[in-house]
């Protein structure tokens, strides 16, 4: 969810785009991105320099044929090469990583004890999802691509900008367009919910405005281990959930609190996928976690800010006196420390999927259980 709106008749959009090109003399130069929108006509300067960063031409690695056409569609890695230019803006918004803004809608709308199962709010329920996953995250996905095409050269250089199987253009317009649309229904679903203040518009702005942030200089806040995976985190968990909630319910100071602890482990998740990049982001200077500590430090950041969250909330859960949730929270990460010891502290690179695939379910499934906790209350 990302960028800021400009309510003024006119913006500008322009980025230095580097063009991708098979001479093995020229490479890649990125300055800071302004936008420009006037008369619906969008104006886009490209220049080409010379820097021994980065190479621009697809090496023979490229997975191409031999790739996966369903990763392809979900925007993961092992994806085949395509040129269906529908596909590849789908591979863009990277579908995989909807779900859990999805789920964090469900929980949402679990926490405010106001969901029930008509037509009307099964409705709104889908439409605040289409929000958070398809349009926002989408959104946030591509424009990440777009500011991460220096280091998908080194790490992915078969990627869709990288590789030259979508033209800037394209790029710009589809960050645009979901962009629009995702503040759009949200302004829908503040209206449908009957808000006097559009809470759900202004949570889509703000968590635009963090993807913008997140990916594009100055500030690029994922140079920074720390703050930019708990941007990623508090974007895929704490951000969702508010939106559910107030679109059943109140948004209050304590969910917001106890959201943005449980964001803390999506920090943890979010370094998982730091580990595949390390090349590319040392040489871009990027200061991930794995980068600044050592892999073999970072895995242990990672799973203790998963683990030690959890354990807290629970915790918390007990406190406030439910402990059969909090019961439920500690059986749920017990699965978890099973498959970071069976997986990924043996070789976060080389069985990151599989432990995603295997302890994310148990993770996500305590969220409800910490939802439904708080709705009872």
């Amino acid at each position: 969810m990302a960028s800021l709106l400009n309510s003024a008749s006119s913006l500008q959009l322009s980025s230095n785009y580097g063009a991708f090109n098979s001479q093995r003399n020229r490479r890649l130069a990125v300055n800071p991105c302004s936008t420009s929108v006037h008369m619906r006509r969008l104006v886009v300067r490209a220049t080409e320099t010379d820097t021994d960063k980065v190479g621009a031409k697809v090496p023979d690695k490229a997975p191409a044929d031999k790739g996966s056409s369903f990763n392809q569609i979900l925007g993961i890695k092992g994806a085949k090469q395509e040129t269906d230019k529908w596909k590849i803006r789908v591979q863009l918004m990277k579908p995989v990583t909807w779900p859990p803004l999805v789920w964090g809608v469900v929980c949402g709308a679990a926490a405010s004890g106001n969901f029930h199962w008509t037509p009307e709010d099964v409705a709104k329920s889908v439409v605040c999802m289409l929000m958070s996953g398809p349009c926002l995250t989408g959104y946030t996905q591509t424009i990440n691509d777009w500011y991460d095409r220096e280091i998908d050269a080194i790490n992915e250089p078969y990627r869709p900008i990288p590789s030259g199987a979508v033209s800037e253009n394209e790029v710009i317009t589809q960050i645009w367009v979901l962009l629009l649309a995702g503040l759009g229904l949200a302004g829908l679903l503040d209206v449908w919910a009957g808000h006097n203040f559009p809470v759900i518009f202004y949570l889509a702005l703000g968590g635009s405005l963090l993807s913008y942030i997140y990916s594009a200089p100055p500030l690029k806040l994922k140079q920074n281990g720390w703050i930019g995976n708990f941007a990623l985190g508090a974007s895929y968990i704490s951000l969702p959930w508010w939106a559910g909630q107030a679109l059943f319910g109140t948004l209050t100071p304590d969910i917001i609190v106890l959201t943005l602890l449980y964001s803390i482990a999506g920090l943890g998740i979010a370094i998982v996928n730091d580990f595949k990049s390390v090349e590319g982001d040392r040489k871009m200077g990027l200061q991930s976690l794995p980068v600044a500590f050592g892999s073999e430090t970072a895995k242990w950041i990672c799973v203790g800010a998963i683990d030690i969250t959890q354990i807290s909330v629970a915790g918390y859960l007990l406190g406030s006196g439910k402990p059969l949730y909090a019961l439920a929270l500690l059986g749920l990460i017990a699965p978890q420390v099973f498959f970071q010891f069976k997986y990924f502290l043996k070789d976060p690179v080389k069985y990151d999927v599989k432990y995603q695939a295997s302890a994310q379910p148990f993770l996500i499934l305590g969220l409800l259980v910490t939802a439904l906790a708080t709705s009872s209350s």
